[in-house]
C-alpha cells in the first residue's frame, strides 16, 4: 500500500480565495489562539484523523497524532469578527474523474458556522472557501438577525452529501452545497431550543436533533428530496426543567440567540449508538438517558453521580459497549452497558485536567472527542490476527466472558481542549484486572506522552514582543535550518509567558512567572525577558504591589528585582528597554520614571521627576556586512554565551532616548555607563511645540526623531542639523510610530509605520517630497482592526523586502511584505488571541535586530516531526503492494531544501514491490512511476508514521484485502475499509452455502462442512433459542464490523439481544412491536403468551387473540387448545398491516413473509426473519434484494457490495463498481476474490494430492473469479479500464512537481 500525490494548483489561481486574499499561503502559517466559551465547544475529528475546532473567529485544523498545527481557516467578515460555533468534516465523497486540471474535484470539505449565522464550506486541503451559506440572505432579513449557527451535520442524499444546520434557537435547515448552494428545507421547532444534531451511523440519510426541553426530531432524506419526519419526546428530570425555566427568566442574550449563547452552561447532547440500531444516548445536565427510537421511549435513565459536575457531552465507543461523558468540572465518566439490558453503569472516572502543573482554579475543559479513526485500524489488526482461527473453525463462539476478552488490551484515544488554549491527547487502556464493581474492565486514563503537546499560547495573551535569536536552533534540523530564529513573547492573563518560534509556528517554551495578569514585557537582548505585573493592595492604606521579573530563556530561571516590602502609591505603566538590553526605563502613573542598569544584579541609576508623555530609546545601528559572515557557521552555546556576556560587560557604547513632556517640550537624554546627561541636540529654527501640547507617539533613530500628536500631525526632526518638517495625515490621533529597519550605510530617513487611534495604519516615506501623497494605506482586511504593529528586523540588504508585523483585534498576528513600494504578500499569519487594553502603553510590539545573513524563509517550516497525512495529497491512489521496507526512512534519506523543487534522480524502485503470484492486472509500469512520484514524500517521512508502518508490516502478508482495508482507512473511508475486512467472510459464506457447485471446481466438494448445516438454525425450537440467549458475537465481528453483518448467527444474535430491553414497556403500541420482534426471531411461545395477556377491555383484544390462535397452532396442540379457549367465539376485527406477515410465518411461508416485510420497508426485520428460518438460495434472494435497497435507497455502496457477495451476486457487485466509476476498486475486488477463492480451493484439497496436480503457470496468471455468470471478457475489460485509469493518474502525477507543507 502507498499513496500517490500530485501537487496542488497554485493558490493564486483559484477563484475562491480566503479573506487574506492570497490563497493557502496566508493561513498555512497562522498560529491560533485559545478557544473560549463563545465557541460553544465545537470540535470534530475526521475519519482520516484531522482535528478541527473553533478558536475565536477561526477554524483550527491540527494533527492530533503528531500534535502539530496544520492550518488555520479565518472566517472573513465585513464587520467585527464573529465566534466560530460549529464545525463538521464532510464524509469522503465518491472520487470523480481524473480529467480535471486541478484538485478541485476532490476537496477535503469542512463546514464551519459562526455567531452571525453564516456557514462556510471550506476546502481544507486548498485552504479556500468553496461556498457560503447565509440564511439571512435567503430570508431577506438583516445580517445576524436570524441568530447564529448552533450545530452542523452532514446527511446523505442520492445526489451527494447535504448539510443540516441549526440556526438561532429553533430552526433546522438542510442545504445543498455542491453546484447551486441553496436551502432545500426548513423546520421551525419553536418554542423549543434545539441544541444538537447528529447523523445515524447505520443510515446516512437519517438525522436526529434534540432540544433543551427534550423535544426529539427524527428526519430521513428520501430519494425525491422529500423529508420524512417523526417527533418524539425525551422526558428530562424535574431539576433540569426547573433550572431551564430559571435561566429563561435570567437570559441576557438577544431573542434569536442559539442555545449555546442563551444558555452557555445548560447543554443537551445526543449521540447514536454505533453498535445498536435505533438506540440514542441523550444527556441533560443531570441525566443520562438511553432512548429507543423504534419504541419512542426511554429504556433507562441514569442520574448524575454524586461528586460530578453537570453533563456536558456524551460519546459512544465505536467498538465496545462503553459511553464516555464529559462534565463541566473537567471530569470524564466512563459507563458500561449491563449485560442483557440497555442500562449503563458508571465504571470509571478520570480527570481531564491534571492537578499537577496547572493553576488554581484549573482551566475548564471546553470540548473532547474520541478518535473514531483508530477503531478501524484496531479492527484491521484484530481481523488479521484472528484470520487463522476464522479459517479453521466457523463455529459460533459461546464464551460468556468474551466481552471482557474483547475489551482486554484495547485502547481508545481521546483528545480534549482546555480553556487555557492547550490540546491534550489521552490514551484509555482497558485490562481485566479491575474490580467488577468499579469498571469490570479497568479503565486507566493517562497522557499520550509524558508532557502533552501544547500548540497554543495560553489564555488571552496581553502583550507582544518580537526578537530574533539563535537559542536552541542548531544547523542540521528542520526543512531549512537557520542559525537564527525569530521569537515572539506573549504575556498572558494567568501570569505565564509564552515564547513562540516563528519558523516552527508553535509555542517553543512556556514560563510561569506571575500570579496575576502580565501587564507588559520587553526583551533584554536576545536571551532575557523583563516583565511586570501589579495588584491593588487590600489593606486600608491602599496602593499597588508592583512585581518585576527577569526571565532567562537559556536557563529558564525567573529572578525578581526591585522588591519592596510595602505597597506603592502608583502602579507601573510601561517598560522601555534599550536596544542592547543594558538599560531599562520603568514608567509609573503620576510618579517619577526610574532608570535601571540591567546588569547581573540590576540597580537603579536615577529617578527622573518630569511629566513625560512618551519615551523611546534610539533604535540600533544597521549591522555591518562583515558582522553577518560568521552567522553562517555553526557555533556552540558556550561560544554564544561568552560573546553575549562580553558584550554586556562593555561600557563603551552609550545609548540615548528621546522624550516629550506634557507641555509639548522635547528632549534627548544620553546614558553612558552610570551617567545620564542631556544630549543637547540642535533645535530647529522654527517653533516645534504642538498646537495642542500633547505628543502621543514617538520614534527615535539617530539622528532623526519622529513624533505624532492626537490631532494626526507627524513631525520629524534631525537632532544633529536641526532640520525639521511636518505634515498632517488628516486622520485621528496617532498611537504608534515605528521606523523601518535600515541596512549598513543607509543615511536616509526611511519609512515609518503609523498606527492611528481608529485601529488602522499607514506607511509614509519621509524621504518623499510629499509623504502623504505617496503613503501606503492599510491593505483591505475586512473585519480586522490593528492594535499593534512593528517591523521585523531581518533585513540586511537594501533590495530585500520589508516585513511588517501586525497585531489585530481579530486575535491574529500577521507578517506583511513590502516590496517595491507596495504590499505584495501576506505570507504568514499567527493568530495569538491576545487581549490588548486600549491604553497605549499597556501592549506593545518590540522588534529586535537579527544576526542572520538573509531573512528567514517562512515557507520552509521547521517541524519536530513530519505530517503523515496522505489524505492531504491532491491526488490519492493505493498501490497494490509495497514492501514495508519502503517506508523506512533514516537521516541519510533526508532531502535538501530544494527536494520539492528539483526532481531527484531515483534508482530502480521495483525491488520495493511485493513479489506476488497474483495475475497481473492493469499497467505494471505505473506502480514504479507512482513510487518515483512518492519518493520525496517518503524520504521526508510524510506518508506513514512509525505506528502505521508497524501495523502495515504486520498485515502486509495477510492478503490483498488487508492492504486494501488499510489503504481505505488511511484516507478516512471507513465504510470501504469495513467492506474489505468483511469480504473474505462474505465470500466464504457464499461458497459454503451455495447449493450449486461448478464441476470444474472439484476442490470445493472437500471443504469441511459448516456446523450450521448439521443442525440448521431454522430447526431450533423456540425454547432452544431462548436458552441460547447467552450466545455472544464472534470476536472477529465485534464493533464497527457488526454494522455489515450478514451471517444468520450474527443477525439473529443482534435481534435476540434487544428482546430483554423492552420487557418492562407498557402500552399497546409497545406490545405490538414486541410481538413483531418475537415472531421474527421464531420465539412463537413468548409471542402467544404476550398476545394473550391483552386485557379483554382493550381495543386490540380480538385482533391479538386471532393472531394468538393462529401462531399457537404452529407450536403445539396443547398451546393451540389453550388459545382457542381464551378467545372463544369473539373474533373478528381489522388488524394492522404486519399481521399478514405473522400468519405467513405460522404456516411456514417464510419466503413470502420476508418479501412482504421488504415491500413494507422493514428490511432489517426481513433479514432477521430470513436468518431465523431460511437457508441456501432462499436466504441469498433475501440478501440480494436487501442489497439492492441499500444501494439505491440508502446510497451505501460498500454495505450493498458486502451483501451482494454474501448472496453470491458477484456480477451485480462488479457491475455496481463499474457504474460508480471505480476502476481501481473493481480491479482490487477481482484480485481479492481471486486470492481468497484460491486459498479456499487449496484448503479443500485432499492431503494426498500429488504434486503433479499443481496449476500450470498459465493457470496461475489467469484470474479465478468465483462466479460462472461473469465471462472472461468482462474480467479482461476491468483490467483494461484500470490500465487506462493508471495512465491518466501517472500523467497527472508526473507532469507536476510535488509541494511541501
Amino acid at each position: 500500500m502507498a499513496s500517490s500525490a500530485a501537487p496542488p494548483a497554485s493558490p493564486l489561481s483559484r477563484s475562491h480565495g480566503n479573506a487574506a486574499g492570497v490563497g493557502g499561503s496566508a493561513t498555512a502559517m497562522m498560529l491560533p489562539g485559545p478557544p473560549g466559551r463563545g465557541n460553544g465547544g465545537c470540535i470534530d475529528l475526521s475519519p482520516a484523523g484531522l482535528l478541527a475546532h473553533g478558536a475565536g473567529s477561526s477554524v483550527v485544523v491540527t494533527d492530533p497524532r503528531s500534535m502539530q498545527l496544520l492550518c488555520v481557516l479565518p472566517m472573513p467578515s465585513a464587520s467585527v469578527a464573529s465566534f466560530v460555533t460549529a464545525v463538521r468534516w464532510a464524509p469522503p465523497a465518491a472520487p470523480s474523474s481524473l480529467a480535471g486540471d486541478d484538485d478541485d474535484s476532490r476537496p477535503l470539505r469542512l463546514a464551519a458556522g459562526d455567531r452571525h449565522g453564516r456557514i462556510a464550506v471550506w476546502d481544507a486541503r486548498a485552504r479556500a472557501v468553496l461556498c457560503w451559506l447565509n440564511l439571512d440572505e435567503v430570508r431577506s432579513v438583516a445580517p445576524g438577525s436570524g441568530g447564529g449557527v448552533q450545530d452542523l451535520c452532514w446527511v446523505h442524499h442520492a445526489a451527494g452529501w447535504l448539510l443540516a444546520s441549526i440556526h438561532g434557537p429553533s430552526l433546522l435547515c438542510i442545504w445543498e452545497t455542491s453546484n447551486n448552494p441553496r436551502v432545500l428545507w426548513m423546520f421551525d421547532a419553536a418554542p423549543e431550543y434545539l441544541s444538537c444534531v447528529r447523523r445515524d451511523p447505520f443510515d446516512a440519510r437519517h438525522l436526529c436533533a434534540i432540544g433543551l426541553r427534550g423535544f426529539l426530531l427524527s428526519a430521513i432524506v428520501r430519494h425525491d428530496s422529500d423529508i420524512s419526519l417523526q417527533e418524539h419526546r425525551v422526558t428530562c428530570g424535574a431539576g433540569d426543567v426547573t433550572e431551564l425555566q430559571r435561566l429563561e427568566k435570567e437570559m441576557a442574550a438577544p431573542a434569536p440567540a442559539p442555545a449555546l449563547a442563551a444558555f452557555p452552561l445548560f447543554a443537551a447532547r445526543l449521540c447514536f449508538s454505533p453498535l445498536w440500531r435505533q438506540i440514542l444516548f441523550v444527556t441533560f445536565p443531570r441525566e443520562l438517558i438511553v432512548f429507543d427510537l423504534s419504541y419512542s421511549t426511554a429504556l433507562s435513565v441514569a442520574p448524575l453521580p454524586r461528586g460530578f459536575g453537570k453533563f456536558s457531552d456524551v460519546m459512544a465507543d465505536p467498538d465496545l459497549d462503553l459511553l464516555y461523558c464529559t462534565h463541566t468540572d473537567g471530569k470524564l465518566s466512563i459507563w458500561r452497558r449491563k449485560e442483557g439490558e440497555q442500562v449503563h453503569l458508571l465504571c470509571a472516572m478520570e480527570e481531564l485536567m491534571p492537578s499537577i502543573g496547572t493553576v488554581v482554579p484549573p482551566p475548564a475543559v471546553l470540548a473532547a472527542t474520541i478518535w473514531q479513526s483508530e477503531s478501524i485500524f484496531r479492527n484491521i489488526d484484530k481481523q488479521c490476527q484472528d484470520l487463522a482461527q476464522t479459517q479453521s473453525s466457523h463455529s459460533f463462539t459461546t464464551d460468556t466472558n468474551s466481552d471482557q476478552n474483547v475489551c482486554q488490551g484495547t485502547m481508545t484515544y481521546l483528545t480534549s481542549i482546555s480553556e487555557d488554549g492547550k490540546i491534550w491527547s489521552w490514551l484509555l487502556t482497558f485490562d481485566k484486572s479491575a474490580h467488577p464493581k468499579k469498571a469490570n474492565l479497568g479503565a486507566n486514563l493517562r497522557g499520550h506522552s509524558i508532557i502533552n503537546a501544547i500548540i497554543y499560547p495560553t489564555v488571552k495573551p496581553t502583550n507582544v514582543s518580537i526578537s530574533v535569536t539563535n537559542i536552541g536552533k542548531e544547523p542540521g534540523g528542520g526543512n531549512n535550518p537557520a542559525p537564527a530564529v525569530p521569537l515572539v513573547a506573549l504575556g498572558t492573563q494567568n501570569g505565564t509567558i509564552e515564547v513562540v518560534d516563528v519558523v516552527a509556528n508553535a509555542v517553543s517554551v512556556s514560563f510561569s512567572v506571575h500570579s496575576s495578569t502580565v501587564r507588559g514585557l520587553r526583551w533584554l537582548g536576545n536571551s532575557r525577558l523583563v516583565s511586570f505585573s501589579y495588584n491593588q493592595a487590600n489593606d486600608k492604606t491602599g496602593g499597588y504591589s508592583n512585581k518585576l521579573v527577569i526571565t532567562c530563556l537559556r536557563s529558564g530561571l525567573n529572578r525578581a528585582f526591585r522588591v519592596l516590602q510595602k505597597p506603592e502609591r502608583a502602579p507601573i505603566r510601561a517598560l522601555r528597554a534599550s536596544s542592547s538590553g543594558r538599560y531599562l526605563l520603568i514608567l509609573f502613573r503620576d510618579a517619577p520614571v526610574e532608570v535601571w542598569a540591567m546588569t547581573k544584579n540590576p540597580m537603579m541609576l536615577r529617578s527622573l521627576a518630569l511629566p513625560f508623555t512618551v519615551l523611546e530609546w534610539t533604535l540600533p545601528a544597521a549591522p555591518r556586512p562583515g558582522q553577518n559572515a560568521s552567522s553562517k557557521q555553526s557555533s556552540t552555546s558556550k561560544d554564544r554565551s561568552s560573546e553575549a556576556s562580553g558584550a554586556e560587560n562593555s561600557d563603551e557604547t552609550c545609548e540615548s532616548f528621546a522624550f516629550a513632556l506634557v507641555n509639548g517640550a522635547l528632549g534627548v537624554f544620553e546614558v553612558h555607563g552610570r551617567r545620564i546627561r542631556d544630549f543637547r541636540p540642535k533645535w530647529p529654527s522654527s517653533s516645534f511645540a504642538s498646537s495642542d501640547g500633547l505628543v502621543t507617539a514617538m520614534a527615535y533613530r539617530l539622528p532623526h526623531v519622529v513624533m505624532g500628536d492626537r490631532s494626526g500631525n507627524i513631525r520629524w526632526w534631525d537632532v544633529t542639523t536641526g532640520l525639521s518638517s511636518s505634515f498632517s495625515t488628516h486622520r485621528e490621533g496617532i498611537r504608534r510610530i515605528k521606523f523601518s529597519p535600515v541596512v549598513h550605510g543607509d543615511r536616509s530617513r526611511g519609512r515609518i509605520a503609523v498606527l492611528f487611534y481608529d485601529n488602522t495604519f499607514s506607511i509614509f516615506d519621509l524621504d518623499s517630497p510629499d509623504p502623504l501623497a505617496n503613503a501606503l494605506l492599510q491593505p483591505q482586511s475586512p473585519g480586522t482592526l490593528v492594535l499593534e504593529l512593528d517591523w521585523l528586523s531581518t533585513r540586511t540588504k537594501k533590495d530585500e523586502p520589508l516585513v511588517l508585523c501586525i497585531a489585530g483585534a481579530d486575535s491574529s498576528f500577521r507578517l506583511i511584505e513590502l516590496l517595491h513600494g507596495e504590499f505584495v504578500e501576506l505570507y504568514a499569519e499567527y493568530n495569538l488571541s491576545y487581549m490588548l487594553e486600549h491604553a497605549k502603553e499597556n501592549a506593545n510590539i518590540d522588534a529586535k535586530g537579527s544576526s542572520v545573513s538573509k531573512p528567514v524563509a517562512m515557507k520552509e517550516r521547521f517541524r519536530p516531526m513530519p505530517f503523515c497525512l496522505p489524505v492531504l495529497f491532491p491526488t490519492a491512489h493505493a498501490l497494490l503492494g509495497v514492501k514495508p521496507s519502503w517506508f523506512e526512512c533514516n537521516n541519510s534519506d533526508k532531502l535538501g531544501r530544494d527536494s520539492f523543487k528539483v526532481a531527484p534522480a531515483f534508482g530502480d524502485l521495483r525491488s520495493y514491490m511485493i513479489e506476488t503470484t497474483l495475475p497481473p492486472i492493469g499497467d505494471t509500469v505505473v506502480a514504479e512511476l507512482l513510487l518515483k512520484v512518492l519518493e520525496p514524500y517518503r524520504k521526508e517521512g510524510c506518508i506513514l508514521d512509525d505506528g502505521r508502518a508497524r501495523l502495515y508490516s504486520a498485515i502486509v502478508n495477510k492478503g490483498t484485502y488487508a492492504r486494501f482495508a488499510f489503504a481505505a482507512a488511511i484516507f478516512g473511508d471507513v465504510q470501504e475499509a469495513l467492506f474489505w475486512l468483511q469480504l473474505p467472510q462474505a465470500l466464504r459464506h457464499f461458497l459454503d452455502k451455495s447449493t450449486t457447485r461448478s464441476r470444474e471446481k472439484i476442490s470445493q466438494s472437500n471443504l469441511h462442512p459448516d456446523p450450521e448445516q448439521g443442525s440448521s438454525l431454522n430447526r431450533i425450537s423456540s425454547r432452544e433459542r431462548t436458552a441460547s440467549g447467552k450466545l455472544i458475537k464472534n470476536a472477529v465481528n465485534y464493533g464497527q464490523l457488526s454494522s455489515m453483518a450478514f451471517k444468520q448467527e450474527q443477525l439473529w444474535f443482534n435481534a435476540n439481544e434487544r428482546i430483554p430491553w423492552h420487557d418492562k414497556l407498557d402500552g399497546e403500541e409497545a406490545l405490538q412491536k414486541r410481538v413483531h420482534e418475537l415472531v421474527s426471531l421464531g420465539n412463537l411461545e413468548t409471542a402467544v403468551s404476550l398476545l394473550l395477556s391483552t386485557p379483554p377491555e382493550g381495543s386490540n383484544f380480538y385482533p391479538n387473540a386471532l393472531r394468538a390462535v393462529v401462531l399457537s397452532s404452529a407450536v403445539s396442540q396443547s398451546l393451540h387448545e389453550l388459545a382457542v379457549k381464551v378467545v372463544a367465539a369473539n373474533m373478528v376485527r381489522t388488524d394492522k398491516s404486519l399481521s399478514g406477515t405473522h400468519l405467513l410465518c405460522a404456516v411456514g411461508r417464510y419466503q413470502e413473509a420476508c418479501s412482504q416485510l421488504q415491500d413494507a420497508g422493514c428490511w432489517n426485520d426481513a433479514a432477521t426473519l430470513a436468518a431465523s428460518h431460511l437457508h441456501g438460495s432462499d436466504y441469498a434472494r433475501v440478501l440480494q434484494r436487501w442489497a439492492d435497497y441499500v444501494l439505491r435507497g440508502e446510497q451505501n455502496m460498500w454495505r450493498a457490495l458486502i451483501l451482494y457477495v454474501a448472496a453470491g451476486a458477484l456480477p451485480e457487485a462488479l457491475d455496481t463498481l463499474r457504474k460508480n466509476q471505480r476502476p481501481d476498486t473493481a480491479a482490487m475486488f477481482l484480485l481479492a476474490c481471486h486470492e481468497i477463492y484460491s486459498q479456499i480451493a487449496v484448503e479443500s484439497e485432499p492431503a494426498e494430492d500429488t504434486p503433479g496436480s499443481e496449476p500450470t503457470p498459465e493457470q496461475t496468471e489467469k484470474l479465478r473469479f468465483p462466479s460462472k455468470n461473469v465471462a472472461d471478457e468482462d474480467l479482461i475489460a476491468v483490467s483494461e479500464v484500470f490500465g487506462q485509469y493508471q495512465q491518466k493518474l501517472v500523467h497527472l502525477c508526473m507532469d507536476t512537481e510535488p509541494s511541501a507543507d
